[in-house]
């Protein structure tokens, strides 16, 4: 559904941009391309090599494009969203009808410098000149500079536009089954986390309350993570043979094996629930990673993760559920500053923060790109039976089915330019 869902998103954006253009409207076509940069990008972080120079061009006879190497294709959007930035007029056309910023061509030239240094921060390893390049590109134009700037989309499930994410989380098996891992939970509580009682619960002892809604106990003190590889198949990956196994809760036939596992608040179940598509929090925690790795930046590393948590803690109240409190987000921050007793110290715990402010906000995608681009946190493979990935853990997507039939000949050369079409050979910037 990523490529799907991708490309009918930009080519829809490609026809509206052509629009926009017929009647002089640049900063719609400008707002337009950043969208479509920001759409297309994911779908390349996910697959690799993607259309890109010839793609959403059908109407004009290109209906098989061919593919871009990723590498390509990254230098070419980031200089289409350079261009797309500085196109934007504060005098020009107005942006109507705009669910994300209501128009405010600030905050859409903060979104295209904040992806610009995301996009320049994959590259920190396989072209380190470009990276560079970017990130003072997008520093010099102004990325986000608080909360407030973030780009987060209001779902409205009345309308038909519900949380995807939330209605997953609404199927019954997933009420019951769908827990915190124990790599997080452990994480959270190690910090002593504000959050950990925001996002997580135990529920009521027994199958039914486990399979219900009602409120269940959020004690930070109770909260423990499943670990990852075990199921309920009642062979040896049961969980009720995971050597630190907590029991079961409820009795006779309302018995669960994994009722004192912790599952998701409600905060993600509610189908009204934001997208979080780039925080604040994200982007100061990229420059604290850019300011250790030695790229120039205004500021220093640890100032900036802390910036990072500050934006953190005030982003997850955006969720709808209960907010940190100021005063518990100042001691936090003060009680957990940047480890800077060497640049690894720094970039684990600075990336350990991406992937679990991310995965917080329900931003999984994101927190396996960062987790590729670093390689924090460190993860264990499970070689579970059966596994499609020889025992690794994935580092892209098979390309759809699909275009074998609807573009034979882009998807072959892309296959060979990347070495395969497996889900454990790597993207480009993936190194």
């Amino acid at each position: 559904s990523v490529w799907n869902d991708g490309y009918s998103s930009a080519s829809r954006v490609y026809q509206m941009q052509a629009l926009a253009e017929e009647k002089g409207l640049t900063n719609l076509v400008a707002v337009g391309e950043i969208w479509k940069v920001l759409t297309l990008s994911f779908i390349s972080d996910i697959y690799g090599d993607i259309p890109y120079s010839e793609a959403l061009q059908a109407e004009s006879g290109i209906t098989q494009p061919r593919y871009d190497s990723q590498s390509d294709a990254y230098i070419n959007m980031l200089s289409d969203l350079e261009t797309a930035l500085s196109a934007i007029n504060d005098s020009g056309d107005e942006i109507s009808n705009d669910v994300l910023y209501g128009g405010d061509l600030t905050k859409w030239r903060k979104l295209g410098y904040s992806l610009m240094l995301r996009m320049a921060m994959r590259l920190v390893e396989v072209d380190p000149s470009t990276a560079q390049s970017y990130v003072q590109t997008a520093i010099a134009g102004g990325v986000f500079s608080s909360p407030d700037d973030e780009a987060v989309l209001v779902s409205d499930d009345a309308n038909g536009y519900s949380n995807s994410s939330a209605n997953a989380l609404n199927v019954t098996d997933d009420v019951y089954e769908v827990r915190w891992s124990k790599k997080l939970i452990d994480f959270l509580k190690t910090n002593n986390d504000p959050r950990l009682p925001i996002i997580a619960e135990v529920p009521a002892a027994g199958l039914v309350a486990n399979r219900g809604t009602a409120v269940g106990n959020n004690d930070p003190s109770i909260q423990i993570g499943l670990p990852n590889g075990y199921d309920l198949s009642g062979r040896s990956t049961d969980v009720t043979n995971e050597p630190n196994y907590p029991g079961p809760t409820g009795t006779g036939a309302d018995i669960t094996p994994i009722g004192n596992y912790s599952r998701p608040t409600a905060i993600y179940r509610d189908r009204d629930a934001p997208v979080f598509i780039l925080t604040y929090a994200e982007i100061q925690f990229l420059l604290a990673d850019a300011a250790v790795r030695g790229l120039t930046v205004p500021g220093n590393a640890s100032d900036y993760y802390s910036a990072g948590l500050e934006g953190a803690l005030a982003t997850i109240g955006k969720f709808g559920g209960a907010t940190v409190p100021t005063s518990t987000a100042s001691a936090f921050i003060v009680d957990n500053p940047l480890d800077t007793s060497s640049p690894e110290a720094s970039l684990k715990m600075i990336n350990e923060q991406i992937w679990a402010t991310t995965g917080i906000l329900a931003n999984f995608v994101e927190s396996w790109n960062n987790w590729k681009r670093t390689g924090y946190p460190e993860l264990t493979p499970v070689n579970y039976s059966g596994n499609f990935s020889s025992g690794q853990i994935p580092r892209r997507q098979l390309y759809p089915a699909s275009e074998s039939t609807t573009n034979p000949q882009g998807l072959a050369n892309a296959i060979s330019n990347m070495g395969g079409d497996t889900w454990i050979n790597s993207v480009w910037w993936d190194n």
